[in-house]
């Protein structure tokens, strides 16, 4: 089959096409299409699927209805203060259910709520709030603490999870006192689930939740004990108080038009006194419904498709089809960073969540300059294969609520956050990218008949550009990271993990390059050394996390073990496969082949 797709007769000989050849036998033949059909569709196909694309990414911008009376809507822009950063209603909602539940919504057979409708349930409707099944519990030890081991359900309610709570408080106990690096996975859970029934109950009771804006810039947001206490020593009431107060009550008796009064006027007074929060509130509110992340890794995937089927038909069409929904992908993507940035007010990189999606765009940037230079559509199959890859991975770490969340100290400095670790990032970036380019380079060649000593130098020029940039970058980075904890602990250097992590992808890239420079290997070697540049990165980046161990033991994730295992697997059987012998190699073969047959035609009597 594919020698098929790559190969068509031609007289005697077979003539082998380049995948995304301009002369693809798959594509539309001049019999069947005359130069103006073929001109049309040239234009046509592209605008189409651009703009449909478009209308893609244009529909969620579009205000969302509501079937109920009450305009939660308007309540989840107003801005509350929640584990030291003034946010909207709605992105403690969206957070505080994710770590909950592991969703950011409420859907099964009877109910349909958004986070923000589940959050004012918590608040003025506990007991309706307690028979929502919002608690994730799949370990079967833990479900055995409820006699819940024969169910297929997932979530389950608060009320049903307190109905066994002794036993639960108890276990959680027990593994309170084991340190935790050394707890069982059953002991871990438990103390999970344990610390999500306490965020809900912090909730419910008004104690974590700063609903009250300050009343001058020398104080802070307060609950609403703080608030009462504050009323009653002062004599003064706050209108912010007051307003939550009938918001409240008037969803507890579920009077619809008193309800959206009370929000309206909460939200008036929010706009009056807290301008700024109350602005920044709406355009988080619209950040985190339209949800641009999530719009960019479909439309990463559909590039992906286009770019296979040009290599089958419509080639130019289609490429510069997916050439084009990249470039505005990669505007979305990029606008999705600049408004991390503004809400904020930190550069792009402040935890692992934001370095996923600043690695993409980073591959993707490069990836643009190599299709700007080489024109030959892999850099547009790179660009989407890396942003679909690490926005996944970012959704995956949005498991711990806030990405958005307040620096610790060390960190709290932007000087160094905009230079260490947006450079450190974009060294991971590069080689990501450069391993990348060597799986490709070894799939091609040992899968298809595509990779002629012609593509393998192109390839071999991407791959050595991009090793270079992802060396510099890399030692700047960890230079930088130096400095920096030279001025925070005093010391230049001081071997933790991810320190080290880092020194390893500079020696890494500088070997790769050295052996190249030695002519100790060429294009394939290179490709074979880049893809094991993807494991010393993947250790480096997340892999030292895991360890517990030293100043930057942060972000730890039970499921991030095995699927950074998997991963570092998955690449190792990449490297052994590019270790096959040349003869196992289809590209390789089929060059053969052809040499040996025009070698031979050369040879015979005229």
């Amino acid at each position: 089959m594919a020698d098929a797709l790559y190969c068509m007769p031609a007289g005697w000989n077979w003539h082998a096409y380049p995948l995304w050849h301009d002369s693809n036998p798959f594509s539309t033949s001049p019999n069947r299409m005359t130069k103006y059909e073929r001109h049309t569709a040239s234009r046509t196909v592209p605008i189409l699927l651009i703009s449909i694309c478009a209308a893609y990414l244009l529909i969620p911008l579009k205000p969302s209805g509501t079937d109920s009376d009450f305009n939660i809507n308007a309540l989840a822009k107003v801005p509350v203060s929640y584990k030291g950063r003034v946010k909207p209603f709605d992105t403690v909602a969206r957070n505080c259910l994710m770590v909950i539940s592991g969703r950011q919504k409420l859907e099964n057979q009877t109910l349909d709520l958004n986070a923000a409708h589940w959050l004012l349930d918590v608040l003025s409707r506990p007991t309706t709030a307690e028979e929502y099944e919002v608690f994730r519990i799949d370990h079967p030890d833990v479900l055995a603490i409820f006699g819940w081991q024969k169910t297929d359900k997932k979530h389950f309610s608060a009320r049903s999870i307190r109905e066994h709570g002794t036993e639960l408080i108890r276990q959680a106990q027990l593994a309170g006192q084991i340190p935790s690096q050394k707890r069982s996975l059953f002991q871990r859970k438990v103390v999970e689930l344990a610390s999500h029934l306490t965020l809900y109950d912090a909730l419910a009771n008004y104690r974590s939740l700063h609903l009250i804006p300050p009343i001058s810039p020398q104080h802070d947001w307060m609950d609403a004990a703080t608030a009462a206490n504050y009323t009653e020593t002062s004599g003064q009431p706050l209108p912010g108080m007051r307003a939550w107060r009938k918001v409240l009550e008037a969803f507890n008796k579920q009077h619809a038009d008193h309800f959206n009064q009370s929000v309206k006027n909460l939200a008036d007074i929010y706009q009056e006194n807290e301008p700024m929060a109350t602005r920044q509130a709406r355009h988080e509110t619209l950040f985190n419904h339209y949800a641009p992340f999530a719009q960019c890794r479909v439309l990463y995937v559909f590039i992906t498709i286009l770019i296979f089927l040009s290599w089958i038909a419509f080639t130019q069409p289609l490429q510069a089809a997916a050439m084009s929904i990249l470039l505005l992908t990669f505007l979305v993507h990029t606008g999705g960073i600049a408004t991390r940035i503004y809400l904020s007010g930190r550069p792009p990189v402040t935890n692992l969540y934001s370095s996923a999606i600043f690695i993409g765009w980073g591959c993707i940037l490069m990836c643009l300059v190599l299709e700007y230079l080489y024109r030959n559509g892999i850099p547009t199959l790179l660009a989407a294969t890396s942003g679909f890859l690490t926005l996944l991975v970012a959704w995956a770490l949005t498991g711990d609520g806030d990405t958005m969340a307040v620096l610790v100290a060390v960190l709290d400095t932007n000087f160094w956050l905009a230079t260490h670790v947006v450079v450190i990032v974009l060294g991971y970036s590069a080689t990501y990218l450069a391993g990348l380019i060597g799986l490709v380079f070894i799939l091609r060649g040992v899968l298809t008949s595509s990779l002629s000593a012609g593509e393998s130098k192109k390839m071999g020029q991407m791959l050595y550009g991009i090793l270079c940039f992802a060396l510099l970058f890399s030692f700047v980075g960890t230079v930088l990271g130096g400095i920096w904890a030279d001025q925070s602990w005093g010391r230049f250097w001081g071997w933790d993990p991810k320190e080290n992590g880092a020194v390893l992808i500079v020696l890494w890239n500088a070997l790769v390059l050295h052996a190249r420079w030695g002519g100790l290997v060429k294009q394939r070697g290179m490709a074979i050394l880049a893809v094991f540049g993807n494991i010393v990165t993947s250790w480096s980046w997340k892999g030292t996390n895991m360890l517990g161990v030293g100043l930057h033991a942060y972000g730890f994730i039970e499921s991030a073990i095995f699927w950074l295992a998997f991963f570092m697997a998955s690449q190792l059987l990449i490297m052994a496969i590019g270790c096959l012998p040349l003869s196992c190699w289809r590209s390789f073969r089929v060059t053969t082949r052809s040499q040996t047959r025009q070698q031979a035609n050369d040879g015979s009597p005229k």
